[in-house]
């Protein structure tokens, strides 16, 4: 009888823990993806009307989630991913993406230019990885910055196969006033326009699309089957750039592809 009481007990202690890591699972992936999306981030109640949880377990878990550093909270604001999260996404960093921190890197050391790889997300494009000079501490350039696909150098490296008709399909719907740098597109035309103009020279030239002051050449990395996954970018001023855009933009290329045959299993990971 002991013995029944005791397996009933451990069995119920094994359903809440799984109760509970299920919904810790449910209130992260909800953070994130509202972060990733640029969306208002959630306070306890916020986040219990949205899973349509309990407001008190919901504090409980937040607060054992920012107690692991997988989320945190400014002065009892609205949670955002913790740098566990990112340190955890790190150590899945397998294969091309391990490999990305290197190559970054030889932009550093080549051409003093800050060095980027991202992935598109929609509309937005989605910052993983970046070279040890691109930002400071407390900058919001980190793993995890948004920004828009129409007006960035690597937004519109990810753009690189898609026609006029997709470009239109994609961005339908999007507010462009009041977004990006000086030079930035204000419509779809514009946008398929820019694109027209860099294909022949095989890479994307964006000149103060996204920043003030601020240059890009970006060209996409493929993955085995020749489809359009990431982009590597570099960024500087405009005289880091002059006369030299052509051999800064080789060298991306290049470096896509080892990235792409990392992926395909020909490269090693370094």
């Amino acid at each position: 009888m002991g013995v029944e009481v005791h397996q009933r007990e451990r069995f119920s202690l094994e359903l809440s823990e799984a109760s509970s890591l299920g919904q810790g699972l449910r209130i992260v992936r909800l953070i994130v993806d509202r972060e990733k999306r640029g969306r208002g981030l959630l306070g306890v109640s916020q986040l219990a009307a949205e899973l349509d949880m309990d407001q008190g377990r919901v504090s409980r878990l937040t607060r054992e989630l920012c107690d692991l550093a997988i989320l945190e909270r400014v002065e009892r604001g609205p949670f955002r991913a913790g740098p566990a999260f990112f340190q955890l996404a790190a150590s899945l960093n397998a294969g091309w993406i391990g490999r990305a921190r290197s190559e970054l890197e030889l932009f550093v050391a080549e051409f003093g230019l800050r060095a980027r790889l991202s992935v598109r997300d929609g509309v937005r494009v989605i910052l993983l990885r970046t070279s040890s000079n691109d930002g400071v501490p407390g900058s919001f350039v980190k793993p995890g910055m948004v920004t828009p696909v129409w007006c960035t150098g690597s937004g519109r490296a990810l753009l690189w196969d898609h026609k006029a008709t997709d470009v239109e399909e994609l961005l339908q719907g999007v507010d462009f006033i009041g977004v990006g740098g000086p030079r930035a597109a204000h419509s779809v035309s514009e946008v398929c326009e820019l694109m027209e103009r860099d294909r022949p020279q095989g890479f994307v030239g964006a000149a103060e699309e996204f920043e003030h002051d601020v240059h890009e050449v970006a060209v996409p990395v493929r993955d085995p089957g020749g489809r359009v996954t990431a982009a590597l970018a570099v960024l500087g001023s405009s005289a880091a750039f002059e006369g030299r855009a052509g051999e800064i933009a080789e060298a991306l290329h290049s470096a896509a592809k080892r990235l792409s045959a990392v992926g395909s299993g020909r490269g090693g990971v370094s």
